[in-house]
């Protein structure tokens, strides 16, 4: 796989100047425009030559190689949509995608990457979002991306390596991080965790940035050394595939028989029940929630200390805090 055809080409740089200028008007860039330029050189094309949207009763698959050239073009005006996109299903249980660019924007901006950073990707997906990663930083050896899946490893490379990009992708449990290729200035999460894997923090140099789905929000940590982390959560709704292996957290279901309808769509409820799956039950929840003003993620945090690892709001101490299990 490689670059397509010049009329394919043609109209991809359109499309990807397109929606370059659709994530700049929401000012997604304004705390570190640099980024803009890896989203306008970055070929998204070449991560998703197929991928799948979701239709009535599953999937659609849409691919660069098929015959009808309405497919064709389907295929390449989703590549740069600003929505996720599914890549790799497997007896109808979504395992890798593609996170929507406007996220992704909003999280390595958020991971406030500098110059000469080891950046450690847990989640490697189409190998796009370490892309953007080799391009910011200019050098492909600061770059690591793990991932359990070889067959989403082998296809990471296989698209890195034709849009020019070589950082290295390791096929591993990405819970326990890549030890031989720390020490890590940040780690960026592409898949929800239930905790803060400890050894993370253990390959971390001090005043490291780790940035991670949790619940349905994304977490910013500042790692203080090797047993201690702590931060709170961006504004930002966030859902993303769990991770798969050690630690992988097992969603199960929660019943809200009994609570008022308008609390159940609340975005900011929900999230606080997944925060708190096993330790405070939804009636618990929702008398919380809405005795403390029905909170904004913003206010909740986490920390990592030793073997422990509590959610709390407002502040560590309390008086609302919550193991993480």
């Amino acid at each position: 796989m490689g670059p397509y055809d010049p009329e394919t080409e043609s109209l991809a740089a359109a499309a990807r100047s397109a929606l370059v200028r659709e994530i700049d008007a929401e000012g997604v860039w304004d705390e570190d425009p640099v980024w803009r330029e890896a989203f306008a050189q970055v070929p998204r094309h070449l991560f998703v030559p197929t991928y799948y949207v979701g239709v009535q009763g599953g999937y659609e698959r849409r691919r660069a190689q098929s015959p009808d050239p309405r497919a064709r073009e389907l295929w390449l005006h989703g590549a740069y949509a600003d929505t996720p996109l599914a890549t790799l299903l497997r007896d109808g249980e979504l395992l890798s995608s593609v996170s929507q660019p406007s996220l992704m924007a909003r999280m390595l901006v958020a991971l406030r990457v500098e110059d000469g950073d080891r950046v450690l990707e847990v989640g490697a997906g189409s190998g796009y979002n370490a892309a953007l990663l080799a391009h910011r930083l200019g050098d492909d050896d600061l770059v690591t991306t793990v991932d359990l899946e070889p067959e989403i490893t082998d296809a990471a490379r296989q698209h890195l390596a034709a849009a020019g990009y070589h950082p290295v992708v390791v096929t591993g449990d990405g819970a326990r991080g890549v030890p031989g290729r720390a020490p890590f200035d940040r780690i960026i999460a592409t898949c929800t965790l239930p905790t803060v894997p400890r050894v993370w923090l253990a390959q971390c140099r001090p005043g490291a940035r780790v940035l991670t789905p949790m619940a349905t929000g994304l977490l910013v940590l500042t790692v203080r050394d090797a047993g201690h982390a702590e931060g709170r959560f961006l504004p930002s709704p966030a859902y993303f595939v769990p991770l798969r292996g050690t630690g992988r957290a097992e969603p199960g279901s929660v019943c809200l028989a009994g609570l008022p309808v308008d609390a159940r769509g609340q975005e900011t409820f929900r999230f606080l029940l997944a925060l708190t799956r096993g330790t405070l039950d939804p009636q618990e929840a929702y008398a919380l929630w809405q005795g403390e003003g029905r909170p904004r993620r913003e206010r909740y945090g986490v920390t990592a200390n030793g073997e422990r690892a509590w959610a709390w709001l407002d502040a560590p101490e309390g008086p609302y805090t919550w193991p993480l299990l």
